[in-house]
């Protein structure tokens, strides 16, 4: 099933020089970028994209980290793009990600863990509307994309 996901390039992996290193592995797998910018997230908005996280006791954190430096936000298409994204970025908490995974070779913490990706087609759909205007994601074909 053709799926859009948001992934986010949290703060660290911004810091670490990391990028352009996560973006190729997406676009390895046969991850298309469908719409990508580099901001700086205000306080209100990283309040609207974490508001399922207002609350727990991490949440103040979590909002002083993504709002501490840029980021790079990325709208990826492709089959089954949510459960591929998941899988390539490893458990949450670096420590316990397996190798290979995004996390599991660079990010040693939970809060400090280089990638967020949407978890759901619901969540996906919200968290893309955050971030884009339906105008911003593109449509086009990849001269690849009957091999992938």
């Amino acid at each position: 099933m053709r799926q859009r996901t948001l992934v986010l390039l949290k703060p660290d992996a911004v810091n670490r020089r990391l990028i352009g290193e996560i973006i190729q592995r997406f676009e390895k797998k046969g991850l298309k970028i469908v719409a990508m910018k580099m901001l700086w997230l205000s306080k209100e908005m990283a309040e609207r994209h974490y508001e399922v996280h207002r609350g727990k006791p991490f949440y103040d954190s979590l909002i002083d980290y993504i709002t501490a430096a840029p980021i790079v936000a990325m709208v990826l298409e492709g089959d089954n793009a949510i459960e591929i994204v998941r899988k390539m970025m490893g458990k949450t908490n670096g420590q316990e990600a397996e190798p290979g995974t995004i996390r599991g070779d660079y990010a040693m913490s939970v809060q400090n863990n280089l990638v967020h990706g949407s978890d759901s087609p619901e969540s996906a759909e919200r968290e893309i509307s955050l971030f884009f205007k339906e105008e911003e994601i593109l449509e086009y074909r990849l001269v690849d994309e009957i091999w992938i």
